[in-house]
């Protein structure tokens, strides 16, 4: 019985453990490998925190620019439009 039992435990082992655990670490270490070659993609081909910020100075001060203008332009009409009347 003990016999039996030790050889369909190594069978089980041999046949599904095995295969198992090395098809773990294959699917773990490609997952990272992947992950890796992902990081310097992003690395290479996208904008760094000092560019974005740059950007969004650049684009605030243009609508701060464009903000002015069109209170100026505000209050010349306004004041027309009270001359006017």
């Amino acid at each position: 019985m003990f016999e039996t039992l030790s050889h369909e435990l190594g069978w089980w082992i041999v046949a599904i453990e095995i295969p198992v655990i090395a098809s773990l670490f294959w699917l773990i270490w490609n997952a990272h490998d992947q992950l890796t070659k992902f990081r310097i993609e992003v690395a290479q081909n996208y904008a760094s925190q000092r560019d974005l910020r740059e950007l969004e100075a650049r684009i605030t001060s243009h609508l701060l620019r464009i903000e002015a203008k069109l209170e100026t332009t505000a209050l010349k009409t306004e004041a027309m439009s009270a001359h006017k009347k």
